[in-house]
């Protein structure tokens, strides 16, 4: 019995398994940071949120298509699974990157201003949206999209 045929082309859409690999990666980093944030090593949790916020970066200006994250999940994962049933707009994950570096941005720039708590607070805040994509397929920063686009906020953007 032959699979189904995804539903757009590859140049058009991603893998929907892929974002939720990275936000898996994306959830065990932020819990890592959160711990060390607790545990008083400010200066390493600091710099594994900035190294975070930096993929977030990534993945929000280049696209999740061009991710780190991307590239191992086709390079090592994708091989060994069947064709999705459908492809996903890199649109909204990509939007949910943007939100990502948002949120730990301003939780950097807080902790560099002396406001302790923000560090561990964007990381639990950043792990939450994370461990709801990979664990539940349920993509916050994705409906906040979504949202933006329906209430005429932002312009849905057309796929290449």
């Amino acid at each position: 019995m032959s699979q189904p045929e995804p539903t757009a082309s590859p140049a058009r859409g991603i893998d929907p398994r892929s974002p939720r690999f990275g936000a898996g990666i994306t959830a065990v980093l932020l819990l890592v940071d959160l711990f060390l944030s607790l545990v008083g090593a400010t200066v390493a949790a600091a710099v594994l949120l900035l190294v975070i916020a930096l993929l977030f970066a990534w993945g929000a200006f280049a696209g999740v298509q061009r991710h780190p994250y991307g590239a191992l999940y086709r390079a090592l994962i994708r091989p060994r699974l069947a064709p999705p049933a459908e492809l996903e707009d890199p649109a909204p994950p990509t939007f949910a990157q943007g939100v990502g570096l948002l949120v730990t941005g301003v939780g950097l720039l807080l902790f560099v201003l002396g406001v302790p708590l923000a560090l561990p607070i964007a990381a639990a805040l950043a792990f939450v949206a994370a461990f709801l994509n990979s664990v539940f397929g349920y993509c916050l920063g994705c409906q906040l999209y979504l949202l933006l686009v329906r209430a005429r906020v932002i312009r849905r953007r057309a796929t290449a």
